[in-house]
Parts: structure tokens; C-alpha cells; sequence
């Protein structure tokens, strides 16, 4: 088989772009001539995040549409209209075999302009309500890569594979050390930790959750807090005049395989690709979804958790009231958390990005 040339269509949020990441490191591991490009939208995190990992990236203007009636939405057919031009004349310079559209702004303008041309197009569908760009590229997909069952309600069922979604490689690093983890966040060796997770970009109520219930955590439980970078600056003069020894506050967690190994419990929104990092690790969860989402597909993701004892749920309106006092209940109950750590590890599917590629080369 000769060398083929692969794009991959998508981002937006971590959610989106870190299975990305991990398929394209499962095709060069397969085929390491393999060709890849990423194609994305200009100031996200996959144009920071892609070629950090090794990869190409160009970015398109493409923006989300607001649901809401707003002038904005006229500006968002300008860029769209712009980004299926551009698109148009990547497909054409960079002739891939195949695209791979993994949700998000840019992956409708880019699987549109590569399905045109006749190439070859699969999906790979986080959540578990899929989502509008999707839906709407998987009448010309070979094979769509789903990550919950019952997905036969959005898509053709003769083109579905259950694959789980996929992670980032090295999310569990068995060669950690417990106190070099602790001490690579200035936390103490031994004490419980909760590691605070709200997504990339940051969970406005998930910190307020924590800032306004602070004092009622004891000193030795340790708060390690992604606030996220939309967060950061406001929040941390605020957690330095408190003086707590037990919190580390960060807008993001790069080194996340030793956060993961020295968390006692986890809390975080209830993105798909979280959610599928979060099964891997095995760690007993509470999850807030975010109401901001389309179709509220993240309560619709915490609850496949949580109908199978995998999670605890703590709606968002409630969080501010629930939130601290859930997570130290849980901290005492060393019973509920051995029961939901075996049940969320039942529900991983650790070679997912291995597999999708696999398929990708069967198709090619």
C-alpha cells in the first residue's frame, strides 16, 4: 500500500481535539508514512494543541452559529462561506485519501469540501446525543466511530462501530512514584486529594462551587483545581489571600497522568472525551453537566454513568449548595467509592484510537 495522506476535520474544545490527537498517533503508529493534516478553527485550542503534539494544523475563520437570535449570526455565514472556500483548496493542494471529521466548527466546512471530491469520509461521534455537524455529514460517511450504544436513533446502524472514545496516550503512567506525583503539585504525600476538572476553558459554576464553599474543607484534605484559563486570573488572588496550604489552583494541568494518580476522588463536567479519559483511570466521580451545551448532551452523557452506577450526578443548579458537601460524603465512604471505581472501570475502552484506526486502513 502506498503512502496515503489522511485529514483530520474538527475541534473547538479539548473534547473534541484530544481523540483527534490520539487517532492520528495510532495511524503514524500503524503506518508511519501516513500523511496527516489537521484542519481547525483559527484561535482555538487545536492551534495551539496540534502542533504541540507533531502535526500540522490549518486553521479556518469558521465560528459556532448562536442559537439565539443575534446579529452575530451574520458575521458566522461570512466565515462559513469563507471556510468552505478555503477548505475547498486544502482538499485540492493536499489531495488525501481519507478525512476524519471529529466534530466541531471546522470539521462540517472540511468534510463537505472532501465528500465532494469523493473521497472517503468516516465520523467520530463523542457524545452520546449527537451532535448537529454530524448528523448532518453522516449521509456521505463510510463509518461513523460512536462511543455509547443506542446510537441507531441518530445514525445508519449499518455504518456504526462501538469504539469507545479515544484518549490520551499516557493518561495512566504506572511508573509514577505517589510522592514525586504529589510533589510535582506542592501537595502532601498521604492526604486525600480532590482533583477539580472543569474542562479546558474552565467551569464558572464548578468554581464558584468550590471559592464559595472553601471554608468548610478541613486542612487536610487537598484541593487540585483546574479552574481553567477564562478563570485563572480572577480566581487567584483570591485563593492567595486565603493562605490554604491544601489548594493548588491551576488554569491548566498539563502533566494530568500524575493528577489522575494521586486524586482520591475526581469532579468534573461531563464532556464525552473527559468522560472516556475518566473510565480509563478508574477513579471514583462526581459529574456537572454543563447546561450550556446543544441538547444537553452532557446530562445526557452523565446519566449513561450514572444509570449504571459509574458516577455520581450533581445538576448545575444545585452544585453551589451540593457540591463540597457531595464530594467530602464521598471522601468518608471508602464503600462508594470502591463500587463506582470497579463499575466506571467496566465501561472503558482503553484501545479505541487503535481501533478506529485499524478500521481507517480497512476502508483505505
Amino acid at each position: 500500500m502506498e503512502n496515503k495522506r489522511i485529514i483530520i476535520g474538527g475541534g473547538g474544545t479539548g473534547g473534541h481535539i484530544f481523540p483527534a490527537i490520539s487517532i492520528a498517533k495510532a495511524i503514524r503508529k500503524l503506518k508511519p508514512d501516513t500523511e496527516i493534516l489537521f484542519v481547525g478553527a483559527e484561535d482555538k485550542i487545536e492551534m495551539q494543541k496540534v502542533p504541540q503534539a507533531g502535526f500540522k494544523i490549518v486553521g479556518l475563520p469558521v465560528a459556532g452559529f448562536q442559537r439565539k437570535l443575534s446579529l452575530r449570526n451574520i458575521s458566522f455565514f461570512i466565515k462559513l462561506f469563507k471556510s468552505m472556500r478555503i477548505a475547498k483548496r486544502i482538499v485540492k493542494d493536499f489531495k488525501p485519501d481519507l478525512a476524519i471529521g471529529v466534530g466541531g466548527y471546522a470539521s462540517g466546512p472540511i468534510l463537505r469540501a472532501a465528500a465532494s471530491k469523493g473521497i472517503v469520509t468516516v465520523l467520530q461521534e463523542q457524545n452520546s446525543h449527537a451532535g448537529i455537524t454530524n448528523k448532518m455529514l453522516a449521509r456521505k460517511a463510510s463509518k461513523i466511530f460512536v462511543a455509547y450504544e443506542g446510537m441507531e436513533k441518530y445514525f445508519s446502524p449499518e455504518k456504526l462501530m462501538l469504539t469507545g472514545n479515544p484518549v490520551r496516550p499516557g493518561i495512566i503512567n504506572t511508573d509514577i512514584k505517589d510522592e514525586e506525583a504529589f510533589e510535582s503539585f506542592g501537595l502532601k504525600a498521604g492526604n486525600p486529594v480532590i482533583l477539580i476538572l472543569g474542562g479546558s476553558l474552565g467551569a464558572g459554576t464548578i468554581n464558584r462551587s468550590i471559592l464559595n464553599a472553601i471554608d468548610s474543607i478541613p486542612d487536610h484534605v487537598q484541593l487540585l483545581w483546574q479552574c481553567g484559563k477564562y478563570y485563572f486570573d480572577a480566581l487567584n488572588p483570591k485563593i492567595d489571600k486565603l493562605k490554604r496550604k491544601n489548594v493548588k489552583l491551576m488554569a491548566f494541568i498539563e502533566d494530568m497522568d500524575k493528577a489522575f494518580h494521586i486524586a482520591s476522588i475526581i469532579v468534573s463536567r461531563a464532556g464525552a472525551g473527559t468522560i472516556s479519559e475518566l473510565q480509563v483511570v478508574g477513579k471514583p466521580i462526581i459529574l456537572v453537566p454543563s447546561p450550556n451545551v446543544a441538547e444537553d448532551h452532557q446530562k445526557k452523557n452523565a446519566l449513561a454513568l450514572v444509570n449504571k452506577s459509574a458516577a455520581i450526578m450533581v445538576e448545575d443548579y444545585e452544585a453551589e449548595n451540593k457540591l463540597i458537601r457531595t464530594s467530602l460524603d464521598l471522601l468518608e465512604n471508602t464503600g462508594e467509592r470502591k463500587r463506582l471505581s470497579e463499575n466506571i472501570k467496566k465501561l472503558a475502552f482503553p484501545n479505541s484510537a487503535e481501533q478506529i484506526a485499524e478500521e481507517i486502513f480497512k476502508l483505505l
